[in-house]
């Protein structure tokens, strides 16, 4: 995900999109545990697109309460 198209995004798409992300981790590490994943990068790629997802709610939560 690029950090341009998350920060246009609305608070309620951010949630749903940190909970899905968090679905997709969840998922990819059981695969990876069951050895039926073959694409161990996106452990790591969900879990970046989580924290930036993360990172941007935290950062407007911040500026909301500072204002």
């Amino acid at each position: 995900m690029d950090v341009k198209e998350l920060r246009d995004c609305t608070n309620e798409r951010l949630d749903e999109l940190e909970k899905t992300l968090r679905r997709q981790l969840f998922d990819a590490r059981i695969k990876n545990y069951t050895n039926q994943l073959d694409d161990t990068a996106s452990i790591r790629a969900a879990r970046r697109d989580l924290a930036r997802v993360k990172t941007i709610l935290n950062e407007r939560v911040g500026t909301a309460e500072a204002a």
